[in-house]
């Protein structure tokens, strides 16, 4: 059994030493483990337990919200995804809506996809000197 303490301490060290790239996965990550969470939890009518765990999804998005950089076009289009999310997520908690939450956590895992293919690339490319 893991030692929460020692649990927490790696988290904590993890978040210290990432880049901003791999800090932006860990939150994609952290968003999808508890849509999860809020998704199984209301299929076994733990209703708090959802709106806890949607709360802290909710929260990571608007904190994607906050540091799109709208000057690229690419942003605008971002900033619409993660309307649509929290939406679907205020709704899904609001009406113990379970397609709303899992519309939710496909939108998400896309961008996720999205977000690793670009630092894969970005990778390459530093790699190749470009």
């Amino acid at each position: 059994m893991v030692n929460p303490k020692m649990a927490n301490a790696y988290k904590n060290q993890q978040v210290m030493t990432s880049s901003p790239e791999q800090l932006t996965l860990l939150l994609y990550n952290g968003a999808l483990r508890f849509v999860t969470e809020s998704i199984l939890a209301m299929e076994q009518g733990d209703i708090q337990k959802s709106h806890n765990a949607n709360m802290r999804v909710q929260d990571i998005v608007r904190e994607f919200m906050r540091t799109l950089d709208m000057k690229y076009e690419l942003s605008i289009t971002w900033a619409q995804l993660y309307e649509y999310a929290e939406h679907c997520l205020i709704q899904g908690n609001v009406n113990k809506d379970l397609e709303q939450l899992q519309q939710v956590k496909e939108v998400l895992q896309e961008m996720r996809d999205a977000w690793v293919g670009a630092m894969q690339q970005t990778h390459v490319a530093r790699a190749a000197g470009k």
